[in-house]
């Protein structure tokens, strides 16, 4: 269930429909699947339809307003796979699994991957977008979770005397590492500001940047999907690949592709375990009845993104 005929979503719903329908062919069962697309409030309509259908596991929906519609909708739902998440304090109705691919996981993943590095002092710079304040809020809520100090905020302003006021101000006490809450573009606009303090973001923030900019991103680590950061790696080989215009796209086709394979764990019930090494990350599924994602993290080296952990 895809919002393939609401435009402003129509090529992120497709591009997760591809990502789906090829890890469902690769696997022999494609003739098992159905596309049953929706419209701006069509989301219930959609899911009675795939009730009246049989549907065993219904895959969506993908975007949060939707979710939210369904959730309230009390309808009589097949077991069900959204591709988002609610809000953190809001229960899944007991037919919803989630799985999102939401920065959220990258501000736990960076957070978790920190603290086993043995950094104790962390600074965030953040964006005033509200999905730059859910990355950094993701981030302090695991960082302090696991017993790290709270970190201190400092908002993004991309004026030179702003910029020069931050350098100050990490200057003056610095930490051991420093978020950026930022885009791919402002990321490299503060780096330069920062000095040698290490540096960590979320790709799904990023965009593909220029050459010029992937070099003032040098020494930035990045959490980042396998699909992306690893195409070579073995897990892929022989997998079918697309080409898409922008990263955010490459992303949402991954998330269909392991979405596929969470789905076909559903056999007469949801599994009450499941671990994939997947385009999205390791995946596991977690407490409330949530499929948790952890992505890789990466790091630009010469204005290339890459694993952390390769040789330079």
């Amino acid at each position: 269930m895809l919002p393939l005929e609401e435009p402003a979503f129509a090529r992120a719903a497709g591009a997760v429909r591809d990502g789906f329908l090829d890890a469902a062919n690769a696997a022999g069962k494609g003739s098992l699947c159905m596309v049953i697309p929706h419209a701006r409030d069509g989301v219930v309509a959609a899911f009675q339809i795939a009730r009246a259908k049989g549907v065993r596991v219904a895959v969506g929906p993908l975007v949060r307003d939707d979710l939210r519609t369904l959730a309230l909708a009390n309808a009589d739902l097949p077991w069900t796979l959204a591709l988002n998440q609610l809000d953190e304090s809001t229960p899944l109705p007991p037919a919803i699994y989630a799985f999102p691919l939401t920065v959220e996981s990258d501000g736990r993943t960076l957070a978790r991957r920190a603290l086993a590095n043995g950094l104790r002092s962390i600074d965030i710079v953040e964006g005033d977008s509200p999905l730059m304040k859910r990355l950094a809020a993701s981030f302090a809520s695991e960082w302090t979770k696991r017993g790290g100090a709270a970190p201190a905020v400092l908002r993004f302003d991309p004026a030179p005397e702003a910029l020069t006021a931050l350098r100050r101000t990490l200057s003056r006490d610095p930490p051991d590492a420093v978020v950026l809450a930022v885009t791919g573009d402002h990321a490299a606009l503060v780096k330069p500001f920062i000095g040698n303090i290490v540096a960590y973001a979320s790709g799904l923030v990023f965009e593909r940047p220029s050459p010029a900019v992937a070099r003032d991103l040098d020494g930035v680590r990045v959490v980042e999907i396998p699909w992306l950061l690893t195409p070579d790696a073995p897990v892929f080989a022989n997998v079918q690949r697309r080409d898409f215009d922008s990263d955010a796209l490459a992303r949402l086709y991954a998330l269909g592709r392991d979405a596929f394979r969470i789905a076909d764990s559903f056999t007469d019930a949801p599994p009450e375990r499941f671990d994939l090494d997947g385009a999205t990350g390791h995946v596991s599924l977690g407490p409330g009845r949530e499929f948790q994602r952890e992505g890789r993290i990466g790091v630009y080296r010469d204005g290339v993104l890459a694993p952390l952990d390769s040789t330079p």
